[in-house]
C-alpha cells in the first residue's frame, strides 16, 4: 500500500468478492445464516485449492504459495 485511500489498495478483496457474489451468491438461496455461512466457507476454500486464476497463470492461490 503505497498511501491512505488509494484506489488500488483493496483490489484483491474486492475482486474476491465480485467472484462470491456473481458465482455463489446471486445464483443459490439459502434460508439461514448458518446456511450462508457455510456457503461462504465452501467457496473460499474452493476459490484458494481448486479455482485456476488468470493472473496466477492459471494456478490456484494454494499452488503458488506453496512455490513461493
Amino acid at each position: 500500500m503505497d498511501s491512505v485511500g488509494r484506489a488500488t489498495d483493496n483490489n484483491r478483496i474486492e475482486r474476491f468478492f465480485r467472484s462470491l457474489k456473481q458465482e455463489k451468491l446471486y445464483i443459490y438461496a439459502y434460508e439461514s445464516v448458518n446456511e450462508l455461512k457455510t456457503l461462504i466457507q465452501e467457496y473460499m476454500k474452493y476459490y484458494n485449492t481448486e479455482r485456476p486464476h488468470q493472473s496466477l497463470g492459471y494456478s490456484t492461490p494454494a499452488e503458488v504459495s506453496k512455490a513461493a
